[in-house]
């Protein structure tokens, strides 16, 4: 198959011969491919009168300018799914990301935006990032990773992404085998020391608290005396420096759903007492803030994967902040959020991203959505 343009997920998108008996004209997915590529695809997934199929290029014939040969020996079809790119060149890989974000944003929110892909400090050529891993066991006790949409597992005896020092959790195998990370971590950022569960959330590219930090502040560009609303705050990143900006005499409301985070944030932020955690479901707190008539200027948000989705958009326009600065790690959720701002009146005004994820196909996005002009009054959509 000759191989067509990257699209989101880490893979190509091929189409077979129009010709082919029962499949002709079947798109399919394709692994380990570069675009323009002629490569031999295996089917991995898939069958006669399915959407679209799934393989891995298991031979190139015609290779891409961009390829190379990948520097693990676990990396390749059938191996460790942990890494989608080993065989494309790195400024490469962040040409592809930025096409991914940029083409996820002009088919779900109808903006055509220019998007690069910053290289972040921190990695070693790509390599030497990854500062929370998790291995599995094989039914013969052998430590491994697993191989891609599967629970097979690879037997791995070194990962070239895995940072020195990395919390590694050793995931429990049938036999009982293994063992999780357990206690607390203590993770240094600007000079401030944040406790987090050495099982819990925290960025693992080695540069991602320190820049996020950096990108996120000023992108709200605060100003002393603000009000700052931060949903999905984990354990206070973000917060403890969005306090900072705004001094102690501005707030800023914290939002966490997960428990255990939610007390670590306490901890974290105890010094600032102008930054007000609060444990709860990120809809629900809206809503009671809404109905207390809260303002805020800034809202800051960091949802996961799957976006934070209409009910929190809606919660988040109702209550008419100057600024929405959205942090996401995923295009198409992201490109869909965009699309619910608009709807309320809320412009993408600046986009920027960042190679949070070296040698696989996620990235990382900061955004920032300002009110329109004559956007409709609190609580509606209707934009004049």
């Amino acid at each position: 198959m000759e191989v067509g343009a990257v699209a989101h997920g880490g893979h190509c998108v091929a189409r077979l011969p129009e010709e082919a008996p029962e499949v002709g004209g079947t798109v399919v997915f394709v692994r380990h491919s570069l675009p323009g590529e002629l490569v031999t695809v295996e089917i991995t997934e898939g069958s006669a009168g399915d959407r679209f199929l799934r393989g891995d290029a298991v031979a190139v014939h015609r290779p891409s300018p961009d390829r190379v040969v990948a520097p693990c020996p676990f990396a390749g079809p059938g191996m460790c799914g942990g890494c989608d790119f080993q065989h494309v060149a790195l400024p490469a890989q962040r040409r592809w990301k930025a096409d991914v974000v940029a083409e996820q944003l002009r088919r779900l929110a109808g903006l055509d935006l220019a998007v690069s892909v910053e290289e972040v400090p921190g990695d070693v050529a790509g390599f030497a990032w990854r500062t929370r891993m998790r291995f599995h066991r094989t039914r013969d006790g052998e430590t491994g990773l697993r191989a891609h949409r599967s629970h097979r597992v690879v037997p791995v005896d070194a990962c070239l992404i895995q940072a020195p020092g990395a919390v590694v959790e050793d995931e429990q195998s049938p036999d009982g085998r293994g063992e999780t990370p357990s206690g607390v971590v203590v993770e240094p950022v600007h000079g401030h020391r944040f406790q987090v569960d050495a099982d819990g959330f925290w960025q693992v590219h080695r540069g991602a608290p320190t820049l996020l930090v950096d990108a996120v502040t000023a992108a709200a560009r605060l100003g002393p005396g603000e009000r700052v609303l931060d949903l999905y705050s984990g354990v206070g990143l973000l917060t403890l420096f969005l306090a900072e900006a705004v001094g102690d005499r501005g707030r800023v409301v914290a939002v966490e759903g997960d428990v255990v985070a939610a007390r670590h944030a306490e901890h974290n932020l105890a010094a600032h007492p102008w930054a007000e955690p609060v444990q709860g479901a990120v809809e629900r707190v809206l809503g009671a803030l809404s109905d207390r008539d809260e303002r805020f200027d800034v809202v800051v948000l960091d949802p996961p994967r799957s976006g934070a989705r209409r009910p929190v958009v809606e919660g988040i326009t109702s209550l008419r902040p100057r600024t929405v600065v959205h942090v996401a790690c995923d295009p198409a959720a992201f490109g869909r959020d965009v699309a619910l701002f608009a709807e309320a009146g809320y412009e993408l005004t600046e986009v920027r991203a960042f190679d949070l994820f070296p040698m696989t196909a996620h990235v990382e996005m900061v955004g920032v959505l300002e009110r329109a002009a004559g956007a409709g009054p609190r609580g509606s959509s209707h934009v004049s």
